[in-house]
């Protein structure tokens, strides 16, 4: 049979379809026969061409996967043996490679304690004095060990072992190549029995990729993955070559002889350790090295008669956009403004910005405004508070610069302003509007990119201007109208029709005069068929979404129909995933305005959402091999089965992570934005949908809610934010629904679902790594918590989960917060640690006005001081506003549930001297928290007039603050007036106690106060 066999195999490498087409239904033939497994054995030891040796290795390799235990166990044994035996002596690399794959499935199957003549051919083949077999050896363990990591644990301290040898073998590089790839597969399995072994490799491993580089830039880049597993593992194995490992590569990422995506790779390391150890690399005082040499890279200037690949212009305007090293350099300012104190980043960082942004050079120009640029988010309080106006006058002035590179990158940190630095940025309306009009009215210039870039600034800041941007309205929407209807560039009309959103967005019903030109010109866009319409078409339907939820029902109402309508249309017709993302967030909208245009065609748009979610297009694996024939594998597969099922077949197996997924057939997988931002926007719409549509979504939700669970583990963190916010918003919408029509069933159907949905949050908190996915979680968890209030806390355990996890998230206990594994400096954190934390803090008055207050009160009693130690003057204003805010919410709370005035009474002597102390901070957003809270302790005063008598004489002198103060809003006022007017009836002697203690200032405006009242 082998002969017969290698004659088909040679037959499937001939260019004639007839003789491949032939030959398959041969294989397929001869695939039915048990000899097939000898057969294959015979070809691949026996053949004399490459190839078919090669195509022999990759079909037993599929058939051992799929079909092992139907393979006779005198077939497995000789196919053990020989499979060695031929991979000793086989010559030709790419059959190497196969062959150690076939292993690697066979190891799956078997274990390696099964297959001693494995476990002997690795010792003897990677300790051989012969390079080439070393070479083979470690080949061979790399992808054995790539497959199996777990099972091989009792060896590794032995391969440490021997990887410490391997790794001084610098004069053979393919050994080093294949050696680092081994323990980059093991790293995050090792433990403590292995972790002196590994500290003391890393030495020899940054050698062994210097030596790396030199020979093969290409391997060196991929065999730098180890650094990131080794940032993920124990901080106990790195903490003490941190600084070696930063050096290392800074002075690959700064090296402009090496190829680009090998500068990359060591600069996106950087941003890796920054991410997870911030607090390392300021305690060993990486921050300044780190500045000095990324500023040069995100200065420089490009090679002559070239430009930065965002400067590019082709015919679209989009600029030619890739990974580079001066990207990767501003991502870990980027990363640094997320993950370190505003306040230590900005002293190292500010006078290098500052002297770029002087420099003649409009590279360095440009630097300096690439890096203010992406401050913008992570240290946005800072910015906002501290030096809005001075970077703003910056970007101001290099709006005017005379060179378009640096005028370009003004406008790019003029959005990133826009879209982080609310609302205070939005006061400036007056100096930036005009300059921004200014822009505008180039718009027939011939370089569409500047024209992108000025849409950009312009869209996020008229989006947050509310009704201040009226004055503006006419010239922009004249500007507008008259690009969608004269532009001859579909880019500038795309652009157009996105700003008409932003400015929907601020104008809302204002935009109604200018609604009937916008809507016919919508119309002729959505209903083009010509596929380069297709961008203008995608914008078209976002901005419909837009005017839907803003314009005003009764404008919107009458089109609602067609708009639902139009969106089936349009996904029946052209099946592209950004127009299909488009139409449900279309749809999303008009469930807000008009539920009852929806109800009609819910099973077609559930269904197609569905479906989004289900599908792996747009993943693609990256198949390391030939894959002509693993459509011959499978006796069940039809005759008409193709390559391309297989293969998504595969990346699906990949995704499901079932044990029967060899994720090794690829180096990986990919997966299309566009596919990713689908999933992500239908996980929205279906929650927003189901929440709006009520009882008529009923029939859907258990099916959606399904396939949205199936989300929360997807590799995509923007999909599983989502998912967590669709299962929220699927409580509330079950909530609801029980609400109209409280029956037993639909009450059983809630508590089934927060039963799923709770512990799921929980768990997620503690567990996940990306800290926007947790605010998301926690967030959603706030809203789930306010609507569902005491039915969320039905089952006995929940108060005590929901509790310890806002404690741990306070403690900065969890995954995402580095789980407590770094020394912490209370005071100073990053920004968005701190947002994390207030997410939390949120929860607890929202869960206080939802369970007995008796109930909570232990769990209070855990929370109170670690809200209050925010309150100290040492900390940011953001701080301090949220402490005494969520003081102020958690009394409110208790005094509208059953046993709160006892348990806030309690509590009023710990609470009274924060609250106090917050009536005379500096910051007005601080001093109307604390009046807010100090007027929710005086709400005890109608339930227990003895308890407030006794803290009379601390609120009489926090009011005399308040009252006439001209930051204090007059509402507060009032209410603080009344409250004096009430003592000073009631309690009239007690009151004129606290009174006289006064300064004679104080005095007289309490007793203004009063008598105006």
């Amino acid at each position: 049979m082998a002969e017969e066999l290698e004659k088909i195999l040679s037959q499937l490498t001939q260019p004639d379809n007839a003789v491949i087409q032939q030959a398959t239904a041969q294989l397929k033939q001869a695939f039915k026969d048990p000899a097939i497994i000898p057969a294959l054995c015979a070809v691949m030891s026996g053949s004399q061409n490459p190839q078919i040796r090669q195509s022999a290795a990759v079909m037993l390799r599929l058939r051992v996967k799929k079909h092992w235990k139907k393979i006779s166990p005198d077939d497995r044994e000789s196919l053990k043996a020989v499979v060695l035996q031929v991979f000793m002596q086989e010559t030709e690399h790419t059959v190497q490679h196969s062959l150690s794959q076939l292993c690697a499935v066979m190891v799956k199957h078997e274990t390696p304690d099964r297959w001693p003549a494995l476990l002997q051919l690795l010792n003897e083949s990677t300790k051989s004095s012969n390079p080439h077999d070393r070479r083979v050896g470690l080949l061979l363990l790399n992808k054995v060990m790539e497959s199996n990591p777990e099972p091989f644990k009792p060896h590794y301290c032995q391969l440490l072992q021997l990887f410490s040898t391997v790794l001084q073998d610098h004069n053979n590089p393919t050994a080093l190549y294949y050696c680092i790839l081994t323990l980059t597969a093991i790293t995050a399995y090792t433990g403590t029995k292995e972790m002196n072994q590994m500290r003391s490799i890393i030495p020899s491993l940054m050698v062994a990729l210097q030596h790396l580089i030199k020979a093969d830039q290409g391997q060196a880049s991929e065999a730098m993955e180890v650094l990131n597993e080794l940032m993920e593992s124990e901080v106990s194995i790195i903490v003490s070559h941190v600084a070696d490992i930063v050096r290392f590569c800074l002075e690959v990422g700064s090296d402009t002889t090496l190829s680009d995506s090998l500068r990359v790779k060591a600069l996106s390391c950087i941003a890796f350790l920054i991410k997870l150890k911030s607090k390392t690399v300021l305690k060993q005082k990486l921050l300044n090295p780190i500045l000095q040499s990324i500023f040069p890279v995100l200065n420089a200037a490009p090679p002559p008669g070239e430009q930065d690949p965002e400067d590019e212009e082709d015919d679209s305007g989009e600029g030619t956009d890739n990974d580079n090293p001066k990207h990767c350099a501003a991502q870990i300012i980027d990363t640094m403004a997320l993950h370190m104190p505003p306040e230590i980043l900005f002293k190292q960082l500010m006078p290098l910005t500052q002297a770029s942004l002087a420099s003649e050079n409009p590279y360095e120009r440009k630097g300096g405004l690439m890096c203010l640029a992406v401050l913008a988010e992570g240290c946005a309080d800072h910015i906002r508070t501290k030096m809005l106006s001075s970077v703003l006058q910056t970007v101001c002035q290099c709006l005017s610069d005379s060179n378009q590179v640096v005028r370009s990158a003004s406008l790019f940190a003029l959005g990133q302003f826009s879209e982080h630095l609310q609302p205070e940025v939005s006061k400036y309306c007056a100096e930036l509007m005009p300059l921004l009009l200014g822009y505008l009215s180039s718009l027939n210039q011939a370089k569409v990119g500047h024209v992108t870039k000025a849409f950009y600034a312009l869209e996020n800041f008229m989006e947050n201007l509310g009704a201040d941007i009226e004055p503006y309205l006419p010239t922009l929407m004249e500007t507008m109208l008259s690009a969608l209807n004269n532009a001859e560039n579909l880019k500038i009309k795309e652009l157009a029709m996105s700003a008409i959103g932003a400015i929907a967005n601020a104008a809302k019903e204002l935009l109604v005069p200018y609604f009937p030109p916008v809507i016919e010109s919508l119309k002729g866009f959505l209903t083009a068929t010509t596929e380069e319409m297709r961008s203008l078409q995608t914008q078209s339907l976002d901005t419909l979404s837009v005017l839907a939820r803003t314009i005003g029902k009764d404008v919107f109402s009458p089109l609602a129909a067609e708009c639902v309508q139009l969106g089936l249309n349009l996904t029946d017709a052209i099946d592209d995933p950004d127009l299909r993302r488009c139409t449900y967030s279309l749809y999303s909208s008009v469930s807000t305005v008009s539920p009852d245009c929806l109800t009609p065609h819910l099973t077609a748009i559930t269904t197609v959402m569905l479906l989004a979610l289900k599908s792996n297009e747009g993943i693609t694996a990256h198949v390391e091999e030939d894959k002509t024939f693993v459509l011959l594998d499978d006796e069940d597969d039809d005759d008409d089965d193709d390559d391309e099922d297989v293969e998504v077949k595969d990346a699906d197996d990949f995704l499901e992570d079932e044990p029967e997924a060899d994720i090794h057939d690829f180096a990986g997988f990919s997966v299309e934005n566009s596919y990713i931002d689908e999933k992500e926007d239908a996980c929205d719409a279906l929650g927003e949908i189901a929440f709006s549509t009520g009882a008529a979504f009923q029939p859907f939700l258990e099916s959606s809610f399904q396939q949205v669970y199936e989300m929360r583990d997807f590799p995509h963190e923007d999909v599983r934010r989502a998912a967590f916010g669709a299962m929220g918003q699927f409580c509330r919408a079950q909530h609801q629904v029980w609400k109209e029509n409280p029956t037993e069933a639909n009450h059983q159907a809630l508590l089934k679902l927060l039963d799923v949905v709770l512990p799921c949050f929980v768990e997620t908190v503690r567990t996940e790594q990306e800290r926007q996915v947790v605010m998301a979680i926690l967030e959603t968890m706030n809203n789930v918590v306010k609507s569902c209030k005491e039915e969320a806390f039905k089952t006995p355990s929940r108060l005590k989960e929901i509790s310890c996890v806002i404690l741990d998230v306070l403690k900065k206990k969890t995954v995402c917060q580095g789980g407590g594994d770094e020394a912490d400096d209370e005071d100073q954190q990053a920004e968005y640690d701190a947002m994390l934390q207030e997410f939390a803090g949120e929860g607890i008055p929202l869960v206080a006005s939802s369970v007995p207050a008796d109930t909570f009160a232990p769990f209070l009693n855990d929370l109170l001081p670690l809200l209050m130690s925010k309150a100290k003057s040492s900390c940011t204003v953001a701080d301090r506003s949220f402490s005494v805010g969520t003081i102020g919410e958690i009394l409110q709370a208790l005094v509208g549930v059953s046993g709160g005035q006892g348990v806030a009474g309690r509590l009023s002597n710990r609470l009274l001297p924060v609250l106090v102390a917050g009536v005379r901070d500096s910051d007005p957003e601080v001093r109307n928290n604390s009046v807010f809270g100090l007027g929710c302790l005086a709400m005890l005063y109608t339930y227990s007039p003895a308890l407030v008598v006794k803290l009379m004489k601390p609120i009489v002198a926090a009011s005399s603050h308040v009252l006439g103060h001209k930051d204090v809003d007059k509402e507060t006022q009032h209410t603080v007036a009344v409250l004096m007017k009430d003592f000073a009836q009631h309690h009239s002697a007690d009151f004129q106690a606290s009174v006289t203690s006064l300064p004679g200032e104080q005095q007289a405006t309490l007793s203004a106060a009063i008598s105006a009242s």
